[in-house]
């Protein structure tokens, strides 16, 4: 199994596609987020730090992510390949990364792009609606993914609430952010020809199926 960089705008499914991937082949998902949130509650200088700074909504700084993140994919479970998610966000942060690797004598592996439609997308983000219970999703926007009962979760019958950024006017913010973002680092993978791009507007299962083509390709 080849190590995997998810890479998608908002509302493309990334987070459903790479909980797919980490059960059916038993790879840690690694998120740089859930890194620093575990970090946290350490009773070191570092966790304290992080901490500190997480809950001044500050960011912590890029050497401490680099160290942080080349200690977990040291971790045994990473071994087998391992999907990263959310990270790098830029040139600087790639390029570092990639020393990590070296560091470590992991590979590369491949930059999967998943691809939606603008349009699908603003469907899914004014159309999300979750569950104040048990955190299930459906889409008022969708025919196969409504809520059977208006406002009720099917499966516990907890109330559905809209997120308060599910609106079209912080779409367009994060969908913008998102371009200027990943333009540079998908030229910069490209050049390397580790990228591979996903049509992510059609049903999960498609979707998966596609990514799975790619990471178990043989060269």
């Amino acid at each position: 199994m080849k190590n995997i960089i998810l890479i998608a705008p908002p509302a493309a499914g990334k987070g459903t596609l790479a909980t797919q991937l980490k059960e059916k082949y038993h790879i840690p998902h690694i998120s740089t987020g859930d890194i620093l949130r575990d970090v946290a509650g350490r009773d070191d200088e570092i966790g304290m730090y992080v901490q500190e700074t997480m809950s001044k909504g500050a960011l912590v700084k890029d050497e401490i992510i680099y160290q942080l993140l080349e200690e977990r994919i040291k971790e045994k479970d990473c071994q087998n390949g391992y999907i990263l998610d959310g990270f790098p966000r830029n040139l600087e942060q790639a390029k570092r990364y990639d020393e990590i690797l070296e560091a470590v004598g992991q590979s590369l592996g491949f930059v999967i792009i998943l691809d939606v439609d603008k349009e699908v997308l603003k469907k899914r983000v004014t159309g999300r609606r979750i569950c104040k219970d048990c955190g299930a999703i459906y889409n008022i926007n969708i025919e196969n993914n409504m809520p059977k009962k208006d406002s009720t979760c099917d499966v516990c019958s907890g109330a559905l609430y809209q997120r308060s950024d599910d609106n079209l006017e912080a779409f367009e913010h994060r969908y913008q952010a998102y371009l200027d973002m990943t333009e540079p680092l998908i030229d910069y993978y490209g050049e390397k020809g580790v990228v591979r791009h996903v049509d992510g507007g059609v049903s999960k299962e498609a979707t998966l199926k596609a990514v799975e083509e790619i990471i178990l390709e043989k060269k």
